[in-house]
């Protein structure tokens, strides 16, 4: 990799001062190379990354201008790859004879391609040395293992940029043996879709495979829901000491720090731990779980290469649940070391001072309050005219003023152009904002744009299943049922609404009318949660769903001041709004703002379920000191007027 001169302060050139390192050494990330001098004084060149020098390309006293190549550096143990970059996880398969393993000879080196069937590594168990042939073929990108390695069956040896399959040619691949196997369903996909449908099926009677290419869980375990919302229960629970004197516990604010290692390693093992809760879910209902990369022979067949054994499947019935992956961006820069997408954020142990957002989604928010519950300064740079558009207007611009009362900065209709490096190493995020260019230095930036549906290598074209070109993802009807009968798609893969709640109850649905119960999936009662500080959760529709729809609607509110149990927790801020329908005087819809948002939305969503009114809601009796209490007092607004505020 080469290092550029970045941005030259007050300056278009400098001259090359005293040389720090030679060719050969050894550098670590953020170590010095060279001063050089300007006319506002000296600096000096740091390195974006560790590696070995193999190349200096100027001579002492040259003058040298921004982008001119200084150094090229070949980089020992990871290769950068673009944001959004497709990267495939390679695991340590089955261990002939042994729970665990020794590393030995690693044969590989990173940038480097391999072909399936590559040696990748030695490793030696009581019963003898082996090798570890690679599944597919592609560049190196990472390696995760060093020779004298205890590893064990799961363990995360490299990652690998994988080549299309058109790119392989058949006499290339080799195989230690081949396996043709049938089954009742295959699911391909082990996100929270494809798990739950294969539990839900395997219930039933039926005999079940799942495939998986990564880890069971998805997405939403491994590297979305539930890894983010343990870093956010960090951030809340760092900034709950900070103002623990509210409450009358005095803490020695000069102590309290976040350690990200520790934060880091909470995240790691309560992913962990419920990984092995589904692996023990698989165990219990017999359902066979295979490793691998999935692909379609035909609408019947589909193959899986799994520790370099070829496994032919024909299934009854198939499910799609291949979920999505990050959407990428063109957008200059974001190939630099400092620029993390949301799932790269999930490990970073480095918490920088500073950080840019680009995004003001539903990931780009949740990450905004995370960083500054954890005192980083934050910046959301958002293309649209406001935050969070799936909102209403009301909603969103409340959001955006509490971010802003946090010290949040926030810009709106705000395009960014490119991302460059300064001579310190920090990013400079070039936007444009209202047509006035902006720039904008900061220690990291998070690409934050969102997620497509995930078809790589599936080879769909096989099996004949076609794509709704509106939604982009794969066609179905209500019953979750593609153009061919015997094969379904669930969760992302669908793209209609990218919830892990809405994937798990889409392969319940998928299940049933597999089974043959017929069974429609509806979307009237979809909760959605956004966790922020406070928490934001809407259902149903929103005003402006009602206004497109032309239904005559009223709505109630109520702030969360007037309720007791905020007051307590010192959690006033926010409100609940509920939406009734004039002509049926159904509820339609709500959103909630403030503290217990994610669970208070269960209440109404059962209401709207279930065609529940406001009166319903107000004949029914809430407990007191309780938030729920916020969900009788806004149904109270839409009768005779709320009770307490």
């Amino acid at each position: 990799m080469n290092i550029k001169m970045g941005v030259i302060v007050g300056a278009t050139e400098a001259k090359i001062g005293k040389v720090l390192v030679s060719v050969g050494d050894n550098i670590s990330k953020d170590q010095a190379l060279l001063n050089y001098e300007t006319k506002k004084g000296n600096y000096t060149l740091k390195s974006p990354l560790e590696g070995v020098i193999i190349k200096m390309h100027f001579d002492d006293g040259d003058i040298i201008k921004k982008e001119d190549i200084i150094f090229t550096i070949e980089e020992e143990k990871e290769v950068i790859v673009a944001s959004g970059t497709n990267i495939t996880s390679i695991k340590m398969g089955v261990i002939p004879g042994a729970k665990e393993a020794i590393v030995g000879k690693i044969n590989i080196t990173c940038g480097e391609t391999v072909n399936n069937g590559d040696e990748l590594f030695q490793f030696e168990t009581k019963k003898g040395s082996r090798a570890y042939k690679s599944t597919l073929t592609g560049q190196v990108v990472k390696i995760l293992i060093e020779e004298g390695q205890q590893i064990e069956k799961d363990t995360h040896v490299l990652d690998i940029i994988q080549s299309k399959v058109e790119d392989v040619k058949d006499s290339e691949i080799t195989f230690d043996k081949q396996t043709n196997l049938e089954t009742d369903l295959l699911i391909i996909g082990a996100g929270p879709g494809g798990y739950v449908a294969a539990l839900y099926a395997a219930k039933h009677g039926k005999k079940v495979i799942l495939i998986e290419k990564e880890s069971l869980g998805g997405t939403c375990l491994n590297v979305g829901c539930i890894p983010t919302k343990a870093l956010v229960k960090s951030s809340e629970v760092h900034h709950s000491a900070l103002n623990a004197e509210e409450f009358g516990i005095i803490i020695d604010k000069s102590a309290i720090k976040p350690d990200m290692d520790k934060i880091i390693e909470h995240k790691n093992s309560v992913v962990k731990r419920l990984v092995g809760g589904i692996e023990g879910l698989m165990n219990n209902n017999n359902v066979q779980v295979i490793s691998g990369s999935a692909m379609f022979i035909s609408d019947k067949e589909v193959e899986v290469v799994s520790n370099n054994i070829k496994n032919i499947i024909s299934a009854k019935d198939i499910i799609i649940a291949t979920g999505s992956k990050i959407s990428s961006v063109p957008i200059k820069g974001l190939d630099l070391p400092f620029v993390l997408n949301s799932t790269q954020a999930l490990s970073h142990r480095t918490l920088p001072k500073s950080i840019a957002i680009i995004g003001g989604g539903v990931i780009g928010m949740e990450f905004a309050f995370l960083y500054n519950n954890l005192g980083v300064e934050v910046t959301v740079i958002e293309y649209m005219d406001r935050l969070l558009t799936m909102l209403d207007e009301d909603e969103s611009a409340e959001i955006k003023r509490m971010a802003i009362d946090k010290g949040i900065k926030v810009y709106n209709n705000s395009k960014v152009l490119e991302v460059g490096c300064d001579v310190y190493n920090k990013a400079i995020v070039t936007f444009e904002n209202r047509e006035v260019k902006k720039m904008l230095v900061t220690d990291n930036v998070l690409v934050a744009i969102g997620r497509q549906p995930n078809l790589e290598g599936l080879n769909l074209e096989a099996s004949g299943v076609i794509m709704d070109p509106k939604r982009r993802g794969i066609k179905v009807d209500s019953f979750m049922q593609t153009n061919k009968s015997n094969i379904y798609a669930i969760g992302d893969v669908t793209n209609i609404i990218q919830l892990a709640h809405v994937a798990s109850h889409q392969g319940i649905i998928a299940v049933d009318n597999i089974l043959g119960n017929k069974k429609e999936m509806k979307y009237n009662a979809v909760p959605n949660v956004i966790f922020t500080s406070p928490e934001i959760a809407t259902v149903g529709m929103s005003e402006a769903c009602c206004k497109n729809e032309n239904i005559e609607f009223k709505t109630s509110r109520f702030y969360y001041s007037g309720n007791g149990k905020a007051i307590t927790m010192e959690e006033t801020e926010g409100y609940i709004k509920l939406i009734e329908e004039v002509k049926t005087k159904r509820l339609l819809g709500a959103a909630i703002i403030g503290v217990d948002a994610s669970n208070l939305i269960s209440i109404i969503t059962v209401a709207i379920q279930n065609n529940l009114s406001a009166e319903h809601l107000r004949e029914t009796i809430f407990p007191h000191p309780t938030t729920s209490e916020i969900v009788h007092e806004a149904a109270m607004g839409l009768g005779i007027g709320t009770l307490h505020q």
